[in-house]
């Protein structure tokens, strides 16, 4: 996963050629695929909050989206995710809540809420979660923050600006895919329009938000890449 000088991350379409090669195939030669999907209250489902939307989250709108177009595929998307939580306490369940589910790929999602655990804690979570699934050969996905509208998105020195940087140096680092959720939002802004349309609340992206998120992730899953 090289990592352009602007850092910016770009996706990695080979990565998950094994996966896609289990999804194409058709029964009795298929076996169920997992997804699980590790992180805070964006991947949960939380849009204003206490409201969860589920089926409205961007890990069951790829979902949606395998199903059209591996249609012999047996898929469970599996999330692991709470609200409010951080890297360093996702990382302490990470073997018990994560890797029992003998997970294909794990997705993580934590940048959002580590703004108050800093870079440096949430590098060591971040790694030790890499590393932990790595020497299982599961492959890893990273994921760049969603939007906090009370940040300024275009400002290279904003938090959120600062751990998107730190993830897709880790993607570079491991040699995996990093899913750039912030330069899409950042992208959306720098064209001149308001990401208000794409919020649920101001930390919290609505449906909107989450399908920008599942086309990115979906990208990955495009066999006609490889």
């Amino acid at each position: 996963m090289a990592q352009a000088a602007s850092n910016t991350a770009t996706p990695d379409t080979a990565y998950l050629s094994t996966i896609i090669t289990q999804l194409n195939k058709q029964w009795p030669a298929n076996r169920t695929i997992n997804l699980v999907f590790h992180g805070h209250s964006v991947p949960s489902g939380y849009f204003k909050t206490p409201v969860i939307n589920t089926l409205g989250s961007y890990p069951y709108l790829l979902l949606s989206k395998l199903n059209a177009k591996y249609p012999y595929a047996v898929i469970n998307i599996i999330k692991t995710c709470i609200g409010g939580e951080n890297s360093e306490q996702g990382e302490k369940r990470f073997k018990k809540d994560v890797l029992t589910h003998k997970p294909d790929v794990v997705f993580i999602d934590y940048a959002l809420n580590d703004r108050n655990l800093g870079l440096e804690r949430a590098l060591i979570a971040w790694e030790k979660m890499i590393k932990a699934a790595l020497k299982q050969n599961i492959k890893v996905v990273l994921l760049t923050p969603t939007p906090d509208v009370t940040e300024n998105i275009l400002d290279p020195n904003s938090l959120l600006a600062q751990h998107t940087a730190q993830i897709i140096a880790l993607g570079a680092k491991y040699h995996i895919p990093v899913v750039d959720s912030y330069q899409q939002f950042k992208n959306i802004k720098a064209g001149g329009q308001s990401l208000e349309p794409y919020m649920a609340q101001f930390n919290h992206i609505n449906g909107k938000g989450h399908a920008i998120v599942a086309q990115q992730i979906a990208v990955l899953f495009d066999a006609e890449q490889h």
